[in-house]
């Protein structure tokens, strides 16, 4: 929670320099309080995996967060029951009128497939476009972040001479933010992708926020439009990586074991969990920012931008 000081109090430059929520006066007096909105448009095969991780993160706060769970229209899928869908999930259709607060974009096993060739790929031009009327704050993960720096920004997407697998130490570059508050100058990150993206083609518009020289960009700001885009995946729990590698061993196919995950490389031990805390930061650090600007009425989202 910020912590609430006289609007001129000398000490308030400095602890805003610090990257120290403030809240004035005026602003506190004001402040109302309702649930926040959040929305979850899952794109992965495994679901409930995936609903999971992300709601363990969002969760974790003393906010009242109400998180709707929601899937592309245009697409049938193969590993969960439409019954599960059908109770537990609304469609994007069904969405569309809606205002979130926050709303958070998954990844896609559709890395290799050109954008526009993805089944769905008009629909999520809709869902893209409609994060910028009608979301406060939005998070793009994985292929979620590829196909809206694409889409937003035209980015060039190249395939990496080999996957990117494992848990790699990153750096935080680009000074303070609200977005990396309390998160350790070099956090480990889990990675796992084909695909990066050319540097060169990113726009002046971008902040790169978290960056790797070997592997690329790991996170980036959009503050017209009020996004991010997490190219990693600090939601993974503990399994996430080993059971991707034992499904490739098990498919016959020639995958290294993900490199610093394994307590001495050793695949027979279960793996380490080094990026727990910074994945609890972020979430907490964009939750409790959407909070801090997100407008009472609802209706009011989107008309006014509020980036930090």
């Amino acid at each position: 929670m910020p912590i609430r000081i006289p609007d001129n109090l000398p000490a308030r430059k400095t602890l805003e320099q610090e990257g120290v929520v403030v809240m004035d006066s005026s602003r506190a007096a004001r402040q109302d309080i309702r649930p926040l909105q959040i929305g979850l448009l899952n794109l992965m095969p495994n679901k409930e995996r995936t609903e999971t991780q992300f709601a363990r993160l969002i969760g974790s706060t003393p906010l009242q967060i109400d998180m709707t769970l929601v899937r592309v229209s245009d697409h049938k899928s193969k590993n969960t029951s439409e019954d599960y869908l059908r109770t537990f999930y609304s469609t994007w259709e069904e969405v569309r009128g809606r205002k979130f607060d926050g709303f958070i974009v998954t990844g896609a096993p559709v890395a290799n497939m050109p954008f526009e060739e993805v089944k769905y790929w008009s629909e999520m031009v809709e869902i893209m476009d409609w994060t910028e009327t009608n979301v406060h704050q939005t998070m793009f993960i994985c292929w979620g972040a590829q196909a809206a720096l694409h889409h937003f920004h035209h980015a060039r997407r190249y395939r990496m001479d080999h996957k990117a697998f494992g848990v790699f130490r990153h750096k935080l570059v680009g000074g303070p933010t609200p977005w990396l508050r309390g998160l350790s100058d070099s956090p480990m990150i889990p990675v796992s992708r084909y695909n990066d993206i050319d540097r060169n083609s990113l726009g002046k518009d971008l902040d790169i926020l978290i960056d790797n020289d070997e592997i690329g960009v790991c996170m980036l700001a959009d503050k017209a439009r009020n996004a991010l885009y997490m190219l990693n995946h600090l939601e993974y729990d503990n399994r996430s990586l080993a059971d991707e590698y034992e499904r490739d061993v098990k498919a016959g196919l020639d995958t290294p074991p993900p490199v610093n995950l394994f307590p001495n490389g050793d695949t027979s031990v279960e793996p380490e969990n080094r990026w727990r805390s910074h994945a609890h930061l972020l979430f907490q650090n964009w939750i409790n920012e959407i909070y801090q600007t997100t407008p009472y009425d609802p209706a009011q989202i989107g008309l006014v931008k509020q980036s930090p």
